[in-house]
């Protein structure tokens, strides 16, 4: 009988796993293969279009590289977007043992070709029950996108259709197109 050892956040960051992303759900290590080119791609393009936005509007700041974030804890879970944003007053201003127990206000996953759907919508309600206000799902393969919101509404979004920042990010608005290569 194997006997499972539950990791904390603090754990997780002292230990990284080379060449690999890892998150933390409910303590258990999740570890996943590198991205591949087409996500970095759509990844970089989001990131490149929030951050412009925010150049104009420096409301908040926005990350990438999977930046880790505590959701939960003993358990603990500890969650990484593919992009964040997070509002200019609830930026931590102190660097924190472990990863940040907090949840950004945007939190875009790009799904990669071996996500499942039962499984990004697990990270989706977590984010939402974490207290993320809007949560971008971008499907590269598809050419779509899904956005879901904490009162459990959610849109479907074609190509031709545009991301809203809605009240996260007031005036944002990018065709999806535009974040999606050719």
């Amino acid at each position: 009988m194997t006997r499972f050892v539950y990791m904390t956040s603090e754990q997780l960051a002292q230990h990284p796993i080379s060449h690999k992303r890892t998150e933390l759900v409910r303590g258990r290590l999740v570890i996943r293969e590198p991205s591949t080119l087409r996500h970095g791609d759509v990844t970089a393009r989001t990131v490149t279009a929030i951050s412009n936005y925010l150049e104009e509007n420096p409301i908040g700041r926005a990350y990438t590289a999977d930046p880790g974030f505590t959701l939960e804890r003993n358990p603990d879970t500890v969650r990484a977007p593919d992009v964040a944003y997070i509002r200019k007053d609830r930026i931590p201003t102190a660097e924190v043992p472990g990863f940040d127990e907090l949840a950004p206000d945007l939190a875009v996953e790009v799904r990669s070709p071996g996500d499942r759907t039962r499984g990004l919508q697990r990270k989706v309600r977590q984010w939402l029950d974490a207290g993320t206000r809007l949560v971008w799902l971008i499907d590269p393969a598809k050419g779509t996108a899904h956005v879901f919101r904490p009162d459990g509404t959610d849109s479907a979004l074609a190509r031709d259709d545009a991301l809203d920042g809605e009240d996260v990010l007031p005036g944002f608005r990018v065709a999806l197109r535009r974040l999606l290569p050719e």
